[in-house]
């Protein structure tokens, strides 16, 4: 049974436009323009799979006026990148994405304050392990769910999925923000995956890459003037410039919209709604500089996904609290300084306590609450903290010492913690110098007894944090710290209860019968890594602490 589906095109300052399609056998199609700014135009379809492409009188300026070019519709879902069309699939008379049936959507997932966030890479998280048609692919990535559910891990945070150019990117420079990177998949690879991640008890949140776009997006072709800054936003800092960036101040008064606004808008609902996210990344918040369009943003977001849980994270480099709530637009920013200061001072290089505490307690950072930071050792704009050991002629025993004192510190510390992938093993190889260049993860290295060891590590915190309240309050004390010795202790507790210390020991001497005087008396102790109960007095505790290690003491 054929059907009318209708093609539209906003391009309110362009004088024409036609569609093209493999239904048309090459010939044009004629579009005609409303006062809304939108070129229409309805075709008779059965149902099935067909190519489409819009040509346009360009207003872009690299182009002569009104040149006639093809174009790839911005709306596409789905794109042939080498033919340089959209592919557009109907169904029982209607427009689809796919045929994904959901199976895990009531499934409840955890609080914000639960969160232990898993940063990934599809195409690098992958290698040998899986099956060869999965390697690099969503599929791969499902088949590892289970390694991160036995990791404890209940978030993971995609590196960007839209569709890029090439076969291999990190995705921050999108071409086609409706669209999924056709290398990792199809649409209903990364649903099962989404979907498997729900019924796993695993939030998914994506990176939005809403600052800049690839030089060919289509938005670029049609009218750059009019979507885009003419010039760069901020020339002063070319360091920080990824291409061509969107004017969140443009506002067209003949539409009374703000186009920039208005497209963002429709890429967030259209995630939220087709692909079930629980959240959005929103990189290079500083460089996009607009907390009332973040504010209305993130609003809408929120209204589209109604009752379910939805979390904004900023990056914004160096992170700042007003870019979070109550006062900002957000609800959490990647903790730049929680990764600036610790690493200086787990290699030894500096310990300045004022630094070390504000990190570990960023309510003295303006912070208002632990969902405000996401804390981390490593991402992928950062290397990796055995690279970042090993820079300072750290190796072997000392090196995984250290980097389990570092894993103490991220679980421990206020904020919501976040694992670079393979950091929980020791992954070591260097940050990539392209953006272009595959870096699969060194899954291989979990053979040996050091990477092992670390990875049972983790394991045990990361179910430490998950069931124990305290880590998840806002509740930080400083009871103890010594410059000399290098020795910080903390206690963190929950109204209902429960209470942690740690009692963290930077210098690499081993300190013996080592004299905490406030260690607090109000409960009674037991050492948590070796499972004893430990005593503690009107004059404190006497502990054994080796070097580069925290100890966890857990009230009974």
């Amino acid at each position: 049974m054929a059907s009318l589906i209708e093609f539209v095109l906003f391009a309110p300052r362009n004088k024409g436009a036609s569609l093209v399609g493999s239904f048309s056998h090459g010939k044009e199609i004629p579009m005609s323009k409303g006062e809304d700014g939108y070129f229409r135009t309805e075709v008779t379809l059965e149902d099935g799979i067909y190519q489409y492409k819009f040509r346009v009188q360009t207003k872009s300026p690299s182009f002569a006026p009104n040149q006639w070019v093809d174009i790839i519709d911005p709306y596409a879902t789905d794109i042939n990148e080498k033919e340089k069309q959209g592919i557009v699939r109907i169904k029982d008379g209607q427009r689809i994405v796919d045929t994904y049936i959901w199976q895990y959507d009531d499934t409840v997932l955890c609080d914000d304050r639960e969160l232990i966030i898993y940063e990934l890479h599809v195409a690098d998280f992958t290698n040998d392990e899986v099956g060869s048609e999965k390697k690099g692919k969503y599929k791969g990535v499902i088949e590892k769910l289970d390694y991160l559910c036995e990791l404890g891990i209940n978030a993971i945070e995609l590196m960007p999925v839209n569709e890029y150019p090439g076969d291999y990117s990190w995705g921050y420079k999108v071409r086609h923000f409706f669209a999924t990177e056709s290398s990792y998949g199809s649409t209903e690879d990364l649903k099962k995956l989404i979907d498997e991640c729900h019924g796993r008890g695993i939030r998914v949140f994506m990176d939005g890459i809403y600052n800049h776009t690839d030089e060919e997006c289509p938005l670029m072709l049609i009218d750059r003037n009019y979507w885009y800054y003419e010039h760069k936003h901020y020339p002063e800092d070319p360091e920080n410039y990824w291409g061509p960036e969107f004017n969140y101040n443009n506002y067209d008064e003949n539409l009374d919209i703000k186009p920039a606004w208005k497209y963002i808008s429709d890429v967030v609902q259209f995630w939220i709604e087709e692909y079930h996210i629980d959240g959005i990344r929103f990189d290079a918040v500083r460089q996009l500089a607009n907390f009332e369009f973040l504010d209305w943003l993130a609003k809408q977001a929120k209204n589209c996904a109604k009752c379910k849980q939805f979390y904004t994270i900023a990056e914004h480099i160096p992170d700042t609290n007003t870019v979070v709530k109550p006062n900002g637009p957000l609800d959490a920013c990647w903790h730049e300084s929680f990764h600036y200061f610790i690493i200086p001072h787990i290699c030894g290089e500096s310990f300045e306590l004022d630094n070390l505490k504000q990190v570990l307690d960023p309510q003295q950072q303006g912070y208002a609450t632990v969902t405000n930071v996401i804390n981390y050792l490593a991402t992928h704009d950062r290397d990796r903290l055995l690279r970042e050991l090993g820079e300072h002629g750290i190796f072997d025993t000392t090196a995984f010492e250290i980097a389990k004192l570092a894993a103490v510190l991220l679980m421990t510390a206020k904020g919501i913690p976040m694992l670079w992938m393979g950091e929980e093993f020791g992954e070591y190889q260097e940050k990539s110098e392209s953006v272009t260049q595959p870096q699969k993860i060194t899954w291989s290295l979990l053979a040996n007894k050091p990477n092992q060891d670390l990875w049972e590590f983790y394991k045990k915190l990361i179910a430490l944090r998950r069931q124990t309240p305290a880590l998840q309050s806002d509740n930080i004390e400083f009871f103890h710290e010594n410059a000399d010795t290098k020795v910080l202790a903390y206690i963190r507790w929950h109204e209902l209860g429960s209470s942690i210390v740690v009692v963290a020991n930077f210098s690499d001497q081993h300190l013996s019968t080592y004299h905490i005087p406030e260690f607090p008396t109000i409960n009674s102790w037991r050492d948590w890594f070796i499972d004893s109960e430990v005593a503690v007095g009107h004059s404190g505790m006497i502990a054994d602490l080796p070097s580069h290690t925290a100890k966890i003491f857990i009230s009974q």
